[in-house]
This record gives structure tokens, C-alpha cells and sequence, in this order.
């Protein structure tokens, strides 16, 4: 077991520690700096303690994220509103799962903890459509509106948070026809 003990700081998980306080608080903290853990440095009595600090913070960040979702959804008057705000969610859905499956983490602990974010992710998901389907159910409801937010829904599932993402515009093109471009229209230029 390695001894980090020095005067006046408790090393890295100390440092991991004050990380997950200002993170769950949503103050800026870089996760990049964060020291790489072994699951040799402490005792188990340890690693349960930080796994409660590493789980709190994830939850906290997760139960702000769903808030502000939620408004998000309430205030979106079409479902192009309502996209967006799916698609921003799940920017914020991939930081919480990055900080889960984060690389000085050791594995048994990483994996443990991507997976129950991942949980959370499809739980999320069923509960927005299971919203959708209790006012489907209330009389009055307009069910083509209930409709079109479900396929939005469906369409910017939360779960694409769980997958990794490339961005397709950075791969190389091996289609036969050329992408679309947008360019501007040099004709109302002054020569």
C-alpha cells in the first residue's frame, strides 16, 4: 500500500475529494488534473468512502441535469424547441459519464459506475416516455401533440449519451456523391 500522507494535504484523494464537491456543485473543476488512483493505495474502508463522495457527486449533477431538463421540456413550444433541448441534455449526460468511466479511476471502479450512470440514462428515458403516456391517457389531451413529442423523443434519445459519438463530419468522405456545401453567393459582391 502506498502512503500518501503529506502536511497540510491528503494527497490524491484528498485532491479527488475536492474535485467531486466543486464538480457536484457545478463549479469549475478540471477533471484532467485529477491524479491516477490504484486501487492498492488505500484500504477498502477507504475506497468505500470515496465511492460514497464519487456517487454523491454523480447524483447530484444527475438530479440538477434531470431539473433542468425537465424545465427545458415543459418550455419547449414546438418540437424542434424540444430537440434541442434533448440534444443539449445529452451533452450534459456525457460530462457525468465521463467523470464516471474517468481514466484514473481503477477499472472495477470505473466500470461499476459507467454502468450505473448507463442504468440512469435508460431509466431517464423510460420516464419521459412513461410521462408521455400518462397524458395520453388524461382526458382532453391533444394526441397528435403527445405523438409528435414522442417520436422528438425517440428521435434524440437520451441513451445516444451511453454510445460514443464521432462526429461525421471529421471522417473522411468515401461516399460517391460529394457532401453538400454551403457557400456564399459571390454575385452580390461589389466588384
Amino acid at each position: 500500500m502506498t502512503a500518501y500522507t503529506y502536511w497540510g494535504h491528503g494527497g490524491p484523494y484528498e485532491t479527488w475529494v475536492d474535485f467531486l464537491r466543486r464538480w457536484a456543485a457545478a463549479e469549475p473543476a478540471d477533471p484532467a488534473a485529477l491524479p491516477a488512483l490504484s486501487q492498492d493505495d488505500f484500504p477498502g474502508e477507504t475506497w468505500e468512502r470515496f465511492a460514497l463522495h464519487l456517487g454523491d457527486a454523480l447524483d447530484a449533477r444527475l438530479t440538477s441535469w434531470n431539473e433542468r431538463l425537465a424545465r427545458a421540456l415543459s418550455a419547449a413550444s414546438d418540437e424542434f424547441s424540444a430537440g434541442r433541448a434533448l440534444a443539449q441534455a445529452r451533452t450534459g449526460l456525457r460530462e457525468v459519464r465521463a467523470l464516471a468511466g474517468h481514466p484514473g479511476l481503477p477499472g472495477t471502479l470505473r466500470t461499476r459506475f459507467t454502468d450505473l450512470v448507463d442504468s440512469q440514462i435508460t431509466d431517464l428515458q423510460r420516464q419521459i416516455e412513461r410521462n408521455l403516456d400518462h397524458l395520453a391517457a388524461a382526458n382532453g389531451a391533444d394526441l397528435r401533440w403527445i405523438e409528435g413529442r414522442r417520436r422528438t423523443i425517440r428521435d434524440n434519445a437520451l441513451t445516444a449519451a451511453s454510445t460514443p459519438t464521432a462526429d461525421p463530419w471529421s471522417q473522411a468522405h468515401t461516399g460517391n456523391r460529394p457532401r453538400r456545401r454551403v457557400v456564399p453567393d459571390r454575385t452580390d459582391r461589389p466588384s
